[in-house]
């Protein structure tokens, strides 16, 4: 069911503040926003035995729902848009991957009229300034070094709308084109990457603060070349991503990356393609065939992981059941730290009068129940 929550108070759930939970507490919506005191007339939703969280964001994401943010359609990006909606994400980046410069250049340009009339907050640039060694789900003849003209080409393209770049930065250009999108608050992110830990702390020095799926598509983690994976997890200036599907990580690399960076510096993104909330087949990730089978996607050919079907309840669901992660933890992860890194902290990520009405209902099993977003239920929770 959807409709306008004009003035609502959710009651009796346990609510997820962001310095402690309150326990039967209430959050009280008028119009798009949260509000610091109930309004007359207010309709009241008893949410006891719930848990009320605010809405999900998600910084790195190509797709859901059959449709793809790379090459798809207006209407095929917004039909993703709405998948991710229903499973918890009100605040989403659409991510591109690797393709030739001027078609990449055409893509940013109609997503950003997305983010223009706010249906995204942003574009993430996933190649194609990445390492062939580590190219992943990316195709090779495309890949290209990070020439800080061509960096520029896409952000102009973007329109001010480009959020995020992840770079190899050991190729040539790597540390300028750092330094220009640090310059112009895009986020250098440092991912598909061979590079050394000497490498990786020169590109931190240099304004790099995040880390492209920590672990994946990057050197391993070895004791006498401990390479980027130690240099991002040790450096406070880092975010990790992590994707939390069961597949892309061990739940050992997971708790590892939680211990050693802590919560503040987690955030927990989807990856996903084409797939996710939508089921097992053939897709298309860029130019390149994929097969989903079981909810993995892999490379038709190659076999390598093509980004994930995952969605961010399932990732949350799986943090606090599997993973054994505090709640408030998680929330910081899948809301509050994307949301600073994105620069919307002032309007989302947590639950505060004033930020927009973007929730997320669970039960007490952590299992999906209802999503608010600006006030409005795309999901209105079912509760008796």
């Amino acid at each position: 069911m959807a409709g306008r929550a004009d003035s609502t108070v959710l009651t009796g759930a346990r609510v997820v503040l962001p310095t402690e939970t309150v326990e039967d507490g209430r959050v009280i919506v008028e119009g798009t926003r949260i509000a610091g005191s109930t309004p007359e007339g207010a309709r009241t939703v008893d949410l006891s035995g719930h848990w009320v969280v605010p809405g999900f964001v998600d910084m790195h994401n190509h797709g859901g729902g059959g449709a793809s943010f790379t090459s798809g359609t207006v209407d095929d990006v917004l039909t993703g848009i709405r998948t991710h909606r229903e499973h918890g994400t009100t605040t989403l980046v659409a991510s591109t991957v690797t393709g030739e410069m001027d078609f990449l250049a055409q893509r940013a340009g109609i997503l950003s009229e997305l983010v223009e009339q706010g249906d995204l907050a942003g574009i993430h640039f996933e190649g194609p300034f990445i390492s062939p060694c580590r190219k992943g789900a990316h195709s090779e003849d495309l890949l290209r070094h990070p020439d800080p003209a061509e960096v520029r080409k896409l952000m102009d393209a973007a329109r001010g709308t480009a959020k995020m770049v992840t770079l190899a930065t050991e190729l040539p250009g790597g540390i300028e084109s750092v330094r220009l999108l640090a310059e112009h608050g895009v986020i250098a992110a440092i991912g598909h990457t061979d590079a050394t830990y000497e490498q990786t702390v020169e590109a931190i020095d240099a304004g790099a603060t995040v880390a492209t799926h920590l672990y994946n598509a990057m050197p391993p983690l070895a004791h006498r070349a401990p390479g980027p994976i130690a240099a991002l997890l040790e450096d406070e200036r880092i975010t990790v991503e992590l994707i939390n599907d069961g597949t892309h990580l061990h739940p050992a690399a997971l708790e590892l990356a939680y211990h050693h960076a802590g919560a503040h510096r987690v955030a927990l993104i989807t990856d996903a393609m084409d797939a996710a909330g939508f089921g097992d087949g053939r897709y298309q990730l860029g130019p390149l065939a994929v097969e989903v089978k079981d909810g993995v996607a892999r490379l038709v050919e190659g076999n390598s992981i093509a980004g994930s079907t995952l969605t961010l309840d399932t990732a949350f669901h799986r943090a606090v059941t599997i993973d054994r992660i505090p709640v408030g933890d998680v929330v910081q992860s899948i809301s509050a730290n994307p949301a600073r890194l994105l620069g919307v902290y002032d309007k989302v990520g947590s639950l505060e009068p004033g930020k927009d009405a973007d929730l997320v209902v669970l039960d007490a099993d952590f299992a999906l129940k209802g999503v608010m977003r600006k006030g409005e239920w795309i999901i209105e929770p079912r509760i008796g």
